[in-house]
């Protein structure tokens, strides 16, 4: 792949940011911060300047109203998330929201991802009609779930949905809709996560009726707000900056005894948690649990308050992770194995490449269509058999000509997919029977149909680099000056640098399956750094790696605290041959 060099600063805007580094001030341009006073507010995000008011969200303050009706008069409510993490987090939320202020009459009800799917279904209403529930709350879902929301109105139920994900034509006959991407909404920030959302519905209540809460105590529920919107692919710009910088100082110090259990068992050193805490080891063992069919069992570990519970479901939610990893590295084996039967010809690969098996968990595809998407730089559809029958999949949007996916979906004819949803670079998608074999056919034509005509067709490309750097300037006074921009995330990237014409002084394989590299690079004084990749063999590069061999490497700054000695280090992206 090639490289090139984000754009230079203009030299108006360099002068509107004339007190920062030239390297902060292009990182700031390319951020589309060009002033000094936006370059402040972004490096001083602040809980009360940078909220919203959740009045603006509209229906938020018949939907608060409610709800402090239903405590009041202490109707049974029936909290209903997703379940991600997105979804698992914002049920924890409103489950602590409640028990804080001493209601006690609700209960939290997650979804099956493989026997129920993703949001509402008529099953659950039923169920949750039989228990007497007067006031139903989606988290993360519901926005498109018509039919069950009619259901529930004909059992008697209100249902109040709060929701991020992209309204139907024809929304749900819902009580009340919090949905900033609603039509007519006139809340200044679309890019909120399910649990986002959920978080302002809070605020709306609290504005309204406290219940005895004393002010500010609602922060400690940052932390839920804060996984979720690290872990959800939506921007870490605007509001969302503000709660993902809250929900980390939240994380530092949490009490939840779940989540420190946890860390200990992961390795990870509480006062220290950064976003790639959250999104490689705190997200991934929350999804394993649902994704290995037990998602209350995340969320029993996010409200747990004993300790012998805590530990217990600590060492479960690490061990399902890695029961997780080896069936989805098995999957991703037969996947890969799948592409090159049909495509030997790697230079002939489709611009979208769609598999599936009715074999497959549907559960377990967003995972390895992630990992096939980045190995083959292109979008990938994969589908496989839920336990009702239905074809369902998943797709992420790679590397290189990466494309907007639900524009993709969106571009196909009409009834190609039963339902479909998501963001910018992931999705999923159920399909009939009878188009399923032929869905890369016409999800390739779709593409090239609105490839020239969609300028928001393509996601932005990912082999910019930030800055061309030598070895010796690999320090920590470089990774002060760069972590200054966390918390990374979408729309906030990491700085990428090209390290060019390194010397491999070793090349080292490590991990308990010897799965990771590591390569040793020397400065000029002696001094070792270390580059890592992580899942990666040799041969996975593009160049022979040896000893003594000059590279040009293409990498992000991180402190790792591994061993609880901290370690600057280079995080290995790519490796590319060196021009000398």
């Amino acid at each position: 792949m090639k490289y090139s060099l984000r754009p230079e600063i203009p030299a108006e805007a360099r002068e509107q940011l004339v007190e920062y580094s030239d390297l902060s001030a292009r990182l700031l341009y390319n951020r589309g911060i060009s002033n000094s006073a936006a370059a402040q507010e972004f490096f001083g995000p602040d809980f009360e300047a940078h909220s919203h008011d959740p009045f603006l969200m509209k229906d938020a303050e018949k939907a608060a109203d409610r709800i402090i009706s239903a405590i009041k008069k202490g109707q049974k409510i029936v909290i209903y998330s997703d379940y991600d993490t997105d979804g698992i987090p914002a049920g924890a939320m409103f489950h602590d929201f409640f028990t804080r202020i001493g209601f006690q009459n609700f209960y939290n009800y997650i979804p099956h991802r493989h026997d129920e799917g993703f949001g509402l279904n008529n099953d659950a209403i039923e169920e949750i009609s039989g228990n007497g529930a007067q006031l139903l709350i989606t988290l993360d879902c519901g926005i498109t779930d018509v039919a069950p929301v009619r259901l529930a109105v004909e059992k008697g139920m209100d249902v109040i949905i709060t929701d991020h994900h992209t309204p139907p034509d024809a929304m749900p006959s819902a009580f009340a809709i919090v949905n900033p991407k609603r039509p007519g909404c006139g809340y200044p920030d679309k890019n909120l996560c399910g649990a986002g959302v959920g978080w302002k519905l809070i605020q709306a209540i609290l504005k309204k009726e406290r219940f005895g809460m004393k002010e500010g105590q609602e922060k400690w529920l940052l932390d839920m707000v804060g996984i979720a919107t690290l872990s959800d692919m939506v921007s870490l710009t605007g509001e969302n900056r503000m709660l993902a910088y809250y929900g980390l100082s939240v994380l530092r110090k949490t009490p939840r005894k779940g989540l420190v259990h946890l860390l200990k068992k992961i390795g990870v050193k509480q006062k220290e948690i950064v976003e790639d805490d959250v999104g490689f080891s705190i997200s991934p063992r929350i999804n394993a649990a649902s994704r290995m069919g037990v998602p209350m069992d995340a969320f029993s570990l996010l409200v747990a308050d004993d300790e012998a519970t805590a530990e217990r479901l600590a060492e479960h939610l690490d061990s399902i992770n890695n029961e997780r990893k080896g069936v989805v590295a098995a999957l991703v084996k037969d996947v890969r194995r799948k592409i090159k039967e049909r495509h030997e010809d790697a230079s002939l690969l489709p611009n979208v490449i769609v598999l599936g098996s009715p074999n497959w968990k549907p559960s377990l595809l967003g995972l390895a269509a992630n990992s096939c998407a980045e190995e083959f730089s292109r979008p990938v559809f994969l589908w496989g058999r839920d336990g009702d029958g239905l074809y369902k999949g998943s797709c992420r949007a790679g590397n290189g000509d990466a494309v907007h996916l639900v524009r993709l979906m969106t571009a196909v004819p009409a009834l190609t997919f039963s339902q479909f949803g998501g963001h910018m670079g992931a999705g999923g998608f159920t399909v009939s029977k009878e188009v399923v074999f032929d869905l890369e056919k016409i999800l390739n034509e779709a593409y090239e149909k609105i490839k020239i005509q969609d300028s928001g067709f393509k996601i932005q490309e990912k082999n910019l680099i930030d800055g061309i750097i030598r070895t010796d300037d690999i320090s920590w006074k470089l990774f002060d000056e760069v972590n200054k921009f966390a918390p990374f995330g979408m729309d906030n990237p990491k700085p990428m640098f090209m390290i060019q014409d390194v010397v491999i002084a070793a090349v080292k394989l490590f991990g308990k399956d010897k799965n990771h590299i590591e390569i040793l690079l020397e400065k000029e004084n002696g001094q070792p750094v270390s580059a890592i990749a992580f899942f990666k063999a040799p041969e996975d590069f593009g160049i022979k790696l040896e000893t003594g061999k000059k590279a040009t490497i293409i990498g992000v700054l991180e402190r790792s605290t591994f061993k609880w000695k901290p370690e600057l280090r280079v995080r290995i992206l790519d490796i590319v041959e060196s021009k000398s």
